[in-house]
């Protein structure tokens, strides 16, 4: 699995600049991939780590080959200058990862509409606007893949009903990840959707979902990465409109120890995610419980 190249493969991503979407282009950067990273990050903010800026240093560090572009998902020209980036710089694109995400886990009464609006317009907009922009230069690559980073669509009452705002956002961009697989199932191409099995060490953990006690029980994002290099490492229409936690890809993948990620026993579930019915005695789970509503951007 880690010896996967993806030297002469391009792929756009939306945010990134920290957490999953930094650990997902350091994964591509070292296996000697191009990234055309979007983002808003382009000064320091004293309340969270990295920008665009410190990220490409970091993919350039790795081997890879990037360059930023400070702008807004939400934004038609942004994403233009994305799509013209990534022609100009490195000839077309091959993968997009739809990363940038807006959380506010708020009941339904204390969410307000701006915020509302927000999460719709950043996950579910922002994940079809960048994916269309993106689509004729992936019809054109030999190996084209778009990888969501959205849940499963648990139906469930509890989820359902958990804080259905963020439902709608998140499940939004499940739907249009599904409908793009859809629309591409004549071709060789991959849209599928990951999501962590368990909370992921990053900033949005420790801001808004539990603190630091959150992330002593929260695995790194490197098996987000690792899972992620899986899916688009695979040749494009062997995996196509799947919605995938990231233990069941590696778990297909051989891999049996999980430790590796780290965080203490109990492990905290992520969000949608039912607690698996049966683990071992060294990898006990807990669901975490609800958080301060606040609103983060992971773009």
């Amino acid at each position: 699995m880690n010896d996967k190249s993806f030297r002469g493969r391009t792929a756009v991503m939306s945010g990134g600049s920290r957490g999953i979407g930094l650990a997902i282009a350091q994964a591509i950067a070292s296996r000697g991939g191009n990234i055309v990273l979007l983002a808003k990050t382009d000064t320091p903010d004293p309340r969270l780590p990295g920008t665009i800026h410190t990220a490409v240093a970091e993919l350039a560090e790795l081997g890879g080959h990037a360059v930023p572009v400070v702008g807004d998902v939400r934004n038609a020209d942004d994403i233009a200058r994305v799509v013209d980036s990534a022609r100009d710089n490195f000839g077309g694109i091959d993968i997009v990862v739809n990363n940038a995400s807006v959380l506010d886990i708020s009941r339904t009464e204390a969410l307000p509409l701006k915020r509302f609006d927000l999460m719709q317009q950043v996950n579910v907009r922002g994940t079809f606007a960048l994916t269309q922009a993106c689509l004729p230069y992936l019809r054109k690559s030999e190996n084209p893949h778009v990888l969501t980073l959205s849940p499963p669509l648990n139906m469930s009452k509890y989820w359902l009903g958990a804080h259905p705002g963020y439902m709608l956002a998140k499940y939004g961009m499940t739907l249009a990840a599904l409908g793009i697989a859809a629309e591409h199932a004549d071709m060789p191409f991959s849209s599928n959707c990951l999501w962590p099995q368990t909370m992921i060490t990053t900033a949005a953990v420790g801001n808004l979902l539990g603190g630091s006690e959150s992330l002593r029980h929260s695995r790194s994002p490197e098996i987000m990465a690792d899972a992620a290099i899986e899916l688009l490492g695979r040749p494009a229409g062997t995996d196509n409109g799947r919605t995938v936690l990231d233990v069941e890809v590696l778990t297909e993948a051989g891999v049996t120890d999980f430790t590796t990620y780290g965080g203490n026993a109990p492990l905290t579930i992520d969000i949608f995610v039912d607690e698996p019915k049966t683990s071992d005695s060294s990898d006990a789970f807990h669901r975490t419980g609800q958080a301060v509503p606040r609103t983060s951007s992971f773009a």
